[in-house]
């Protein structure tokens, strides 16, 4: 079968990190190898970083199978990219997957839509690319249908990162140019209520020596570690620097982490930075005792301040996370701004709070929502749905993006990112934040 695997550029009036970074589409490149193997002919199309049209490129390739991948921002952009694939292409098959569709598979109901992947991705497109009657294949998502049980495929199959050639010099994460990806575990050990990334799979670890075998098919000097989190273990965080070590294997590591691992195991985050590892990503999502409690995020603000400490000191980024209530007032921003200026370079990403479909916030959320669950575009943990308590959506969005230019984007900061980093990467990310500055400025003038 001849098979297209898409992944779509978002709505317009998505804000989204893709104006900082776009990473290597690597559910995809799993698929790619999956069905290569089964001996079926494949393409990726990114169309993020490619220039032809979606049309053009279907009516020049005779696909029998058009498979997408996305988020909730991406869910009416499919459906609008399927309808277009079926109307160019009458008898292709669609389909897609994703974390969204294993979660929120009914959110992908529409005609132009034949099979929602909800489970064992790379076994149910397989088997239908075999020629498996969709309706026949477990995997396959319909309404009352049991969810089959998780068969785990990733330590028996690499992505194929030859699949993206074309892109690969454009992929980056947001200072480290031509950056790869690569999950060494799946899942999350923790269940914080707003995360929508433990809703997807139990906790499972792939083999150490299986990840040093594809880190070695690795060509990028940069890789990012996309677990949601990489040092669940503190014993195997040692252990893959000692296989790194053993295998003379140097690259330069972006991760994700948790405060309370930072604090508790300054050693090995030194030992890590040795071994490589330039940055960690953290949620500190508060600097407040109430909302840490309210997340569920089994941490501390005198963690989170240490570990931004420790991470400093070790000569690491921290890249931070903070998410921004629907009580808030002015004061409450002054106190965030004040709070993330204490530390040196204060990195990070400033998120309204989300309630997700699909997780417990959203479950027991009660507060007012105002926008739409149709407008998938606008729930990019960016845009405000909620109704802000006591001030207005034009205020609450000013005030965020007040603390960006007090914070990240101050000149300090400016000067530190233009030196460590250099011009060339510098100008790429001033560019994609004057995209973000316009978008935000765009709702506070008129809030979606």
């Amino acid at each position: 079968m001849k098979v297209l695997l898409v992944r779509v550029r978002p709505h317009p009036q998505s804000v989204n990190l893709q104006s900082f970074m776009v990473c290597e589409p690597l559910e995809l490149e799993y698929v790619y190898a999956a069905l290569k193997a089964h001996g079926h002919e494949v393409e990726i199309l990114d169309m993020i970083l490619d220039k032809r049209s979606f049309a053009r490129v279907l009516k020049g390739g005779g696909y029998e199978l058009v498979c997408f991948t996305g988020y909730i921002t991406h869910v009416g952009e499919i459906k609008r990219h399927a309808r277009a694939a079926k109307k160019i292409l009458p008898r292709c098959m669609t389909a897609v997957g994703g974390v969204h569709a294993e979660v929120v598979p009914a959110d992908f109901e529409d005609e132009s839509i034949d099979c929602i992947l909800w489970a064992n991705g790379l076994d149910t497109i397989c088997s239908i690319a075999d020629g498996c009657p969709p309706k026949d294949v477990p995997g396959v998502y319909r309404e009352g249908k049991a969810k089959p049980p998780l068969v785990r495929r990733e330590d028996e199959i690499f992505p194929d990162r030859t699949s993206t050639a074309k892109y690969r010099d454009s992929y980056n994460y947001i200072y480290h140019d031509k950056c790869a990806t690569i999950k060494t575990s799946f899942g999350c050990p923790y269940d914080c209520k707003f995360c929508f990334c433990t809703r997807v799979c139990d906790y499972a670890v792939r083999r150490l020596d299986r990840v040093m075998d594809e880190l070695e098919t690795i060509k990028e000097q940069n890789v990012f570690v996309v677990d949601d989190d990489f040092t669940a273990s503190d014993a195997r965080a040692r252990e893959f620097c000692r296989l790194l070590r053993e295998r003379n294997i140097r690259k330069h590591f972006i991760a994700f982490s948790r405060a309370d691992f930072v604090t508790a195991h300054p050693d090995t985050v030194r030992l890590m930075a040795e071994h490589g590892f330039d940055a960690f990503f953290i949620g500190i999502e508060s600097f407040r005792v109430s909302e840490l409690d309210r997340f569920d995020k089994r941490t501390t603000v005198e963690q989170n301040s240490a570990a931004v400490r420790i991470l400093e000191q070790a000569g690491m980024q921290c890249y931070s996370g903070l998410i921004v209530g629907e009580d808030w007032k002015k004061e409450d921003f002054d106190a965030l701004i004040n709070y993330l200026n204490g530390f040196e370079h204060p990195l990070v990403n400033i998120q309204p709070i989300t309630p997700m479909p699909g997780t417990p916030l959203y479950d027991s959320y009660d507060k007012e929502i105002t926008v739409p669950r149709e407008k998938y575009h606008l729930w990019d943990m960016a845009h405000v749905v909620f109704r802000p308590q006591f001030l207005s959506k034009r205020s609450y969005y000013y005030n965020i993006l007040r603390a960006y230019i007090k914070t990240s984007a101050n000149k300090k900061q400016r000067k530190f990112i233009r030196e460590r980093y250099g011009k060339r990467i510098y100008g790429r990310v001033k560019k994609g934040a004057a995209h973000i500055f316009m978008q935000y400025l765009g709702q506070i003038i008129k809030p979606s």
